[in-house]
Formats: C-alpha cells, structure tokens, sequence
C-alpha cells in the first residue's frame, strides 16, 4: 500500500474524487485506488480499470473540436 502525497484527481464511475492510496497485490492483479469521492465524500476503492485521469489541457488530455474526443481507455 502507498500513501499519496499529494492526493491524484481521479474521474471514477461515481464522478470526480482524490485518490489518496494505492494497494498492488502483485503482478496477476489490478492496482486499486482508494479514492473519496469529491460530492459525497464517500471512500470507494476502484480498480485500474475504472478510473481515469481527468482532463488536463497542459498534459494533452482534453476534447478537441477538431480531433474529436479523446479515449483514455485501454483497449479490452
């Protein structure tokens, strides 16, 4: 388990929320995320599969006209 310091944003199936940790059970598992939910405040724990970063228009990851939207999503 890691503690993050500072905290990620994260967009997770229940919105937008700030991962403070971390768990790795090893190389056959997803990483989990322990995340609090930025409207309710609630702790969830997502796998690595559901959370995304958010957008981040410095970092490349936005909706662009042009482009069209950009899919941040392994292919499964």
């Amino acid at each position: 388990m890691l503690q993050l310091n500072p905290p990620l944003p994260m967009d997770t199936p229940k919105g937008p929320a700030l991962a403070h940790f971390l768990i790795d059970y090893g190389a056959e598992h997803d990483l989990c995320w322990v995340c609090f939910q930025d409207e309710t405040g609630e702790c969830w724990t997502w796998r690595n599969r559901d959370v995304r970063a958010p957008k981040n228009i410095t970092m490349g990851r936005r909706t662009d006209e042009r482009r069209g939207k950009v899919d941040l999503r392994v292919a499964e």
